[in-house]
């Protein structure tokens, strides 16, 4: 869910942007049908998840949840950097946030037959409703709300805002110090994949 944050590490190029957008959409092998300028879009999208993943201020954040949270605090850091990212966003971006969202929504869209049945689906939602309200707790919780609907199984996702209220000021701290890691990487991804040549920066 934290699709603004792919969104800000996609560069400018409109393919790369869209599939990384997709990212979260598309599982499992990611198909040749698709133009190569999505295919390297998408294979951003898992390699900046990794990253994450293993960096030692993403891990740090994820300690700071509540551990009856379990695996869910990966999920949970995501959205709060998401948060925390919509709320400054003016210190990472010469364009206001609803500008950059609908110039990111009119790219989306020129290539709206690709993208994934489920993804056409919540794309209004998307750019109507949960990314404008990501600066916001209060936009956070009703996130997570929906995120614990959809979730077949028994979750503690409904309510976890709390955790991100609990550790506000720590969390913001790992989330400004991971920043221009991720930017750095995801920047040097990008030139790697310039041309689209999906064998420089396969999975």
């Amino acid at each position: 869910m934290n699709f603004l944050f792919h969104l800000y590490l996609s560069g400018d190029d409109p393919d790369i942007l869209t599939g990384n957008l997709m990212g979260d959409f598309v599982k499992g092998r990611i198909s040749e049908e698709y133009p190569e300028g999505l295919r390297a879009g998408m294979t951003l999208h898992r390699h900046i998840d990794s990253f994450a993943q293993d960096q030692e201020l993403f891990r740090r954040s994820r300690n700071r949840i509540d551990s009856r949270f379990g695996l869910w605090r990966g999920v949970l850091v995501d959205l709060f950097y998401d948060h925390f990212l919509a709320r400054d966003w003016l210190l990472y971006s010469e364009m206001p946030l609803p500008a950059y969202l609908q110039e990111v929504r009119r790219v989306v869209e020129v290539r709206y037959r690709l993208l994934p049945e489920r993804m056409q689906g919540v794309l209004p939602m998307m750019f109507e409703e949960w990314l404008p309200s990501y600066g916001e707790v209060e936009g956070i919780g009703r996130v997570l709300e929906r995120m614990a609907r959809r979730v077949r199984r028994a979750n503690p996702l409904a309510g976890a805002e709390c955790e991100l209220v609990r550790n506000y000021a720590e969390l913001r701290n790992d989330f400004r110090e991971f920043l221009p890691l991720v930017r750095e990487f995801a920047k040097n991804f990008r030139q790697t994949c310039s041309c689209h040549d999906e064998s420089l920066c396969s999975v």
